[in-house]
């Protein structure tokens, strides 16, 4: 199998490439959740990283072997119309993010309005986030903090879910398709030192402040966002 085949298949059951490497005879596909995958040019794959038994199951490698059957798809591919957002107590910001989406053609997941179905919040994010390829996260001064005994250092940073929320979304989507909309960034506290996060900041007007900018990292991950509509 070539390394396009691999690709094809990969990509058409939900898993984001992150990053393709050439190997001496060959070539390593990362993907955004893990997986790494090495294809040869004399046919060999040799899966790593996580999940490595769904890949193979994909691959259709037989066990022990480089076989290839006809690959089996047990993973709904990611919508490139779908885009998980995450905010705090800011809901002016939050609606008129949504209303930006929506003016792109695209659809917004917004957790509370989502039909719960008996699930914990973390099951139903994990449920959700995976029917998309991009995440947004409204990250807005809606808590302040600062170390113990060092009050001279409070600044104002983002909600709790939010952050845990952030994480999630990294390991599940990858640094590449989560943006991070930084509201009055010269008084807030980054939610993260993370390096390579995608961090757009704005103030009072988040369209005119943030939309051109977010709509070229969604560009670039695969979304089709029409220019005039920005």
């Amino acid at each position: 199998m070539k390394k396009d085949q691999v690709l094809e298949i990969l990509q058409s059951n939900g898993f984001i490439l992150d990053e393709e490497k050439p190997l001496q005879y060959g070539a390593q596909l990362k993907f955004s959740n893990g997986s790494v995958v090495n294809v040869f040019d004399k046919g060999t794959i040799t899966p790593q990283g996580k999940d490595i038994e769904l890949v193979k199951k994909l691959l259709g490698l037989a066990p022990g072997g480089n076989n290839v059957v006809a690959p089996v798809a047990v993973i709904k591919p990611a919508s490139k119309n779908k885009v998980f957002v995450v905010y705090g107590h800011d809901e002016q910001a939050r609606t008129r993010l949504d209303a930006m989406l929506r003016r792109w053609g695209l659809e917004p997941l917004i957790l509370d309005q989502l039909p719960s179905e008996g699930q914990t919040i973390i099951e139903k994010l994990v449920k959700y986030a995976g029917e998309a390829s991009f995440g947004v996260v409204l990250a807005t001064p809606d808590d302040v903090g600062y170390r113990a005994s060092h009050p001279d250092e409070k600044a104002y940073r983002a909600r709790q879910n939010v952050v845990l929320e952030l994480g999630m979304l990294l390991s599940r989507l990858g640094r590449s398709h989560v943006a991070i909309l930084l509201g009055q960034q010269e008084n807030m506290e980054r939610p993260s030192d993370i390096q390579g996060l995608i961090y757009i900041p704005f103030k009072d007007n988040l369209e005119k402040d943030a939309g051109l900018l977010l709509a070229k990292e969604m560009a670039a991950a695969g979304y089709q966002i029409d220019v005039a509509k920005v």
